[in-house]
């Protein structure tokens, strides 16, 4: 996956998060924060500690979610070797 794969990968992660049980508000709502935050990384020039924690987040997000969502998982898994290909 390349920098420019990462944007079609977003979209598929909001995808799989469409899909969720709506009862799962706090899953949702988590998922779709993290995925708001890294599109404005990967929009903003500057890097940095916000990078750093974001990698971190990305990291919880998937030991939390592999069980009960493993598509959603590998979809984050593959962002996390792309940022960590791109320096970040």
């Amino acid at each position: 996956m390349t920098d420019r794969e990462i944007v079609p990968a977003l979209a598929d992660l909001r995808a799989e998060i469409e899909q969720l049980d709506k009862a799962d508000a706090a899953t949702r709502e988590r998922l779709e924060e993290l995925v708001d935050r890294l599109e404005q990384q990967l929009t903003a020039a500057e890097l940095g500690q916000h990078q750093l924690h974001l990698v971190e987040d990305i990291k919880d997000a998937i030991t939390e979610f592999e069980v009960e969502h493993p598509r959603m998982t590998g979809i984050l898994n593959d962002i996390m070797v792309t940022l960590s290909n791109l320096g970040i």
